[in-house]
């Protein structure tokens, strides 16, 4: 095989089974990667599961035969990893565990290949298959998978108690995959709602489930499911507050439904999606009764970057979400009406982030029964037109310095009020969009 070119799953078997023979044990591909297969879905990363064996010799062995680096041990949990082109494969030992109430790291002891199966998260996630290629199923996985549900192998409060991180991952699975949960599993998700906190649950493993069930291809079911489970009131309470919050005008849902309806008609961009789940949730706030909640964007902005600062998101990606927030009215609010300088006054303020926020006003409109939604078209074809324009009017054309020679004043709060209206009247027309134009009318309006 090349030293860059993924390894193929004939050549991955090959080695392993090879590997597996050299030093006389029993192995098998087991889990997420069986599954997939089965669903015709890509899953590059195995886990290889050892039964009376040394799991962390047969990934030493197979590192050397593979040429591949020396695996990553972790002596603790009988775990070893190995990087290939393209692929990560883990090695374990079979194992059961055992869990303290408030730690979700195991207590390990070896253990036989179906107490190794039971003590896994899903029925669908404990398929084995030999190193020829050849599937087994010894918990029924098959059947949930063909009926699309969710199992857990053991009493459910039994498996998320162990892991309460289990419970996000059944509402995750559900939302990729379009199962439903078996109805056992709602009810133990509400009594066991709690452990889905810190410590128990690094607040890191919680936003990386989040993220998952957000951009994938359901969002809206996971979201429902969340809060079925009584789970959205613990990762997202400020998403929670918006239940029961009455709407009025061609809103048809109160703020939470409208919410995820929103979220609902984004394409799949996670960043878009948080700003669509979180656009609204300044209204709790600012909600006076009578179907109005004057400033809510900005509301809602600080209470977003906030809770999305305690998810652990990087900066970059909230700067983005709380800038969306904060102009999502704008494009929404839109009307014939508007100026050229008002349409440009939207594509300067928004800069790189018009595209999503026409995107996420789309949305929103696509959300409620607002009568008129091709507006946005007439609006996106007037943002084209003034973005095309040569010399560009968005561009700033004098700096401080040019002003302060021109109008013989030192540095100050005055430099840059002139400067902002000159700006202004460039953008809406009154000064050729060039710097010398723009010197002149300076030079010429001492009263500015």
């Amino acid at each position: 095989m090349g030293a860059h070119q993924p390894v193929t799953d004939a050549e991955l078997l090959g080695l392993l089974k090879r590997a597996a023979a050299d030093l006389h044990v029993e192995a098998w591909v087991v889990g997420g990667y069986v599954r997939d297969l089965m669903l015709e879905r890509p899953h590059p990363n195995p886990d290889v599961v050892v039964e009376g064996g040394d799991a962390l010799a047969l990934a030493r062995h197979f590192a050397e035969i593979a040429v591949a680096p020396p695996p990553v041990t972790f002596e603790r949990f009988g775990t070893a990893q190995v990087t290939l082109p393209g692929r990560l494969v883990e090695f374990v030992t079979a194992r059961a565990e055992s869990y303290a109430p408030d730690s979700r790291k195991p207590d390990v002891r070896p253990a036989s290949l179906v107490e190794d199966l039971r003590r896994r998260d899903f029925t669908i996630n404990a398929l084995l298959m030999d190193l020829d290629g050849k599937i087994e199923d010894p918990l029924g996985a098959r059947r949930d998978l063909e009926a699309k549900v969710l199992r857990t192998p053991a009493d459910p409060l039994g498996t998320f108690a162990d892991d309460p991180l289990r419970m996000l991952r059944a509402v995750r699975f559900a939302a990729e995959l379009g199962f439903s949960l078996d109805p056992t599993l709602v009810p133990a998700m509400r009594e066991l709602k709690a452990r889905l906190a810190p410590p128990v649950i690094s607040i890191e493993r919680i936003s990386d489930e989040l993220r998952k069930i957000l951009a994938s291809p359901r969002p809206k079911l996971g979201l429902d499911l969340l809060d079925e489970a009584g789970l959205l009131e613990v990762i997202l309470p400020e998403i929670a507050a918006c239940k029961g919050v009455p709407q009025t005008g061609y809103h048809t849902h109160d703020v939470f439904g409208h919410s995820l309806l929103t979220v609902e008609a984004t394409p799949p961009d996670l960043v878009l999606r948080v700003a669509a789940l979180f656009h609204d949730v300044g209204k709790p706030r600012t909600a006076k009764g009578d179907g109005t909640f004057l400033g809510h964007e900005e509301v809602g902005a600080d209470i977003a970057r906030r809770a999305l600062e305690r998810l652990r998101f990087a900066q970059r990606e909230i700067d983005v979400i709380v800038g969306l927030i904060r102009l999502h009215l704008r494009p929404v609010f839109y009307k014939s009406e508007w100026s050229d300088g008002a349409v440009r006054r939207l594509a300067r303020d928004a800069g790189p982030l018009l595209d999503r926020l026409m995107l996420l006003a789309r949305a929103d409109i696509a959300a409620s029964a607002y009568p008129e939604p091709e507006k946005l078209d007439e609006l996106q074809a007037r943002l084209d037109l003034v973005q095309a324009e040569l010399p560009s009017r968005l561009a700033p054309l004098i700096t401080g310095e040019e002003i302060m020679r021109v109008r013989g004043i030192g540095p100050g709060p005055e430099v840059g009020r002139i400067k902002q209206k000159l700006e202004e009247l460039v953008i809406d027309g009154e000064i050729l969009p060039q710097t010398q134009a723009v010197i002149d009318y300076l030079s010429e309006h001492q009263d500015l």
